[in-house]
């Protein structure tokens, strides 16, 4: 495997206060189950396994810090969005997919909100609910659309308002609308990926921190075992899961079912009474634009706007070291002043980036690695892990406990044939085409279309 870089913290790990790390693995261990990863999903699959059987032994084994990757630098929004959006994910599944698929999302978000209660997890939780605004005619059309294809699908609430009702939920001179969706929770991810890990503790799962898998191997025979190598010890266990998302290409198993793809954000210093009272903002909703490259943002507790999205960054072979782009971050910083010019002086304090794990389907995968009922993976959240990380860990233990049945048999994303990513250098081009054909429709929606709609 290789050495994962340092990386500029988020604003959510820069505020954490003290945080004391689990020793790194120093011995030869025997488990019932090993989880790669002490992200969301690896912690909630930790989890779900000791609350069904107290009995089993499991470890986690995490490469930096819980909340080292993407659930400690994501823009902290559990939504029900899949891949690029509801429009895409039907063009590319059909309809009966996204049903099948937004309905999941949905339950995602909800029992992701009944853990955190029911867990006690202190993290910040609040749930306004969402808008995806448009800022061009063509984008108003856009998301007009969208509605009317998830009412056709049968779901409540994802209503269209017009640029005056959501002017008055969140006032940008630059929206001319929005689709609302109530169905949203707002976290601080560092706080809940390592509530997630203090409840582990709690259950008797065994965590490592500075301990990141190097080889990988199952035995053979009767009683086979996967074999996990780390630079001061080893495990041996009969179950293993990979919640490794946006790194799993560093295994072989997985090495062609996902590429990672880079996000940028920024954190502005709180906002004074006098530069919010124009936004109003009071409820906190959590907002997307229509963009297929899209910014996404919020307001913090603290009053802080976290603004991301826009340029993604790609890959050469793997290569993870992309968490810094300057042109990004310019570029974050522009878009928060063309929303909102009084804003021009405000000081950005926080700058970071970090990776997401892109299938070649822009669809989330769950399921079993080859043949081995005995090991799982999850990957290809496209960005939306937040939502479905608590609940996509239930499916995989019930992959590995209950044979597949439960929850797993509803979960659209389980065991599904995944489309491999090519080999390079055909690989790099096949990302450039995505990343390509993303920007150029954008640019058609922001640009052409916007002038032929109001000429």
């Amino acid at each position: 495997m290789r050495d994962l870089p340092d990386s500029p913290l988020s604003l959510w790990l820069a505020e954490y206060g003290e945080y004391q790390p689990e020793a790194a693995l120093a011995d030869d261990l025997s488990v019932d189950a090993a989880v790669i990863g002490g992200g969301f999903t690896g912690l909630a699959t930790a989890i779900a396994l000791k609350r069904r059987d107290p009995s089993l032994e499991v470890v986690v084994l995490e490469a930096k810090t819980i909340g080292y990757g993407a659930s400690g630098r994501n823009g902290s929004f559990a939504m029900t969005v899949i891949g690029l959006g509801f429009g895409t994910t039907a063009m590319l599944r059909g309809r009966e997919f996204l049903r099948r698929a937004h309905a999941y999302m949905e339950r995602c978000v909800d029992e992701l909100d009944r853990f955190i209660d029911d867990a006690g997890l202190v993290c910040d939780k609040v749930r306004p609910g969402f808008l995806r605004v448009a800022t061009t005619p063509s984008y108003v059309k856009r998301l007009q659309r969208q509605v009317e294809l998830m009412v056709s699908l049968g779901f409540e609430g994802i209503t269209w308002l017009d640029a005056a009702a959501t002017r008055e939920m969140v006032d940008s001179q630059r929206y001319l609308g929005a689709m609302w969706e109530p169905r949203l929770l707002l976290v601080n991810p560092a706080k809940l990926v390592r509530e997630q890990k203090r409840l582990a503790l709690e259950l008797g799962v065994r965590v490592f921190e500075g301990s990141p898998v190097l080889a990988v191997a199952r035995t053979s025979g009767p009683g086979a075992v996967h074999r996990l190598l780390t630079p001061s010890g080893a495990v041996s266990a009969g179950k293993l899961v990979f919640a490794t998302n946006a790194y799993s290409h560093l295994f072989a198993p997985l090495a062609r079912l996902q590429v990672p793809a880079f996000t940028y954000m920024v954190a502005t210093a709180p906002l004074t009474e006098e530069q919010l009272a124009p936004i109003g903002w009071t409820a906190g909703q959590g907002i997307e634009d229509a963009r297929n490259l899209i910014h996404y943002y919020r307001l913090t507790p603290d009053r802080r706007i976290v603004l991301g999205g826009g340029p993604v960054g790609l890959t050469a072979n793997g290569d993870l070291d992309r968490d810094v782009d300057e042109e990004a971050w310019r570029h974050l910083e522009h878009y928060l002043r063309w929303l909102w010019p009084h804003l021009q002086d405000v000081a950005i304090t926080h700058r970071w980036g970090g990776p997401f794990s892109v299938t070649l389907d822009l669809t989330p995968a769950l399921g079993y690695v080859g043949g081995d009922r005995g090991a799982v993976y999850a990957l290809g959240c496209i960005g939306h892990g937040v939502s479905m990380s608590y609940l996509n860990g239930e499916v995989l233990a019930d992959l590995l406990l209950a044979d597949g049945e439960g929850l797993a048999t509803e979960c659209p994303f389980v065991n599904r044939s995944v489309l491999p990513w090519p080999r390079e250098p055909l690989a790099s081009v096949a990302e450039h085409a995505i990343r390509g054909y993303l920007r150029a429709e954008d640019a058609f929606y922001e640009n052409v279309l916007a002038r032929v709609k109001t000429a």
